[in-house]
């Protein structure tokens, strides 16, 4: 059996760039399936814990954005993860509708194979 070590967090141990934004990968709890990936700051990280929604940081509004407030396509926790080096995120989400502003399940609907991009997969309609 693995042996799991608790401690607390703090969100400022995370490596955070030049413009305090630390990248944030969202991957489907289900399937696995890469979402999308946003930025996310200090207050954010400490936001989508405390309330289980996810919350970027919009470097665009230079605001708060609460993952489908807006359009109803809503990410709930379900796990948050650091990477080894301190300084890259995945977000284990319960995604509802698409994750993709395109209305897409994925931002990653767009391949490079043989030279040509190759679209993945439609809007939803």
């Amino acid at each position: 059996m693995q042996k799991v070590f608790a401690m607390s967090f703090d969100p400022a141990t995370l490596k955070y760039d030049a413009n305090g934004l630390i990248p944030a990968i969202a991957q489907d709890e289900l399937s696995g399936e890469v979402l999308m990936m946003a930025w996310m700051n200090a207050e954010a990280v400490t936001k989508t814990l405390n309330n289980g929604r996810v919350t970027y940081w919009s470097r665009s509004r230079q605001a708060f954005w609460v993952k489908g407030e807006s359009s109803g396509h809503l990410q709930h926790l379900v796990d948050f993860r650091v990477d080894c080096d301190r300084d890259c995120l995945l977000i284990i989400v319960r995604q509802t509708g698409p994750a993709c502003h395109t209305n897409r399940r994925s931002c990653f609907y767009t391949a490079v194979r043989n030279g040509d991009e190759v679209e993945l997969m439609a809007p939803e309609a």
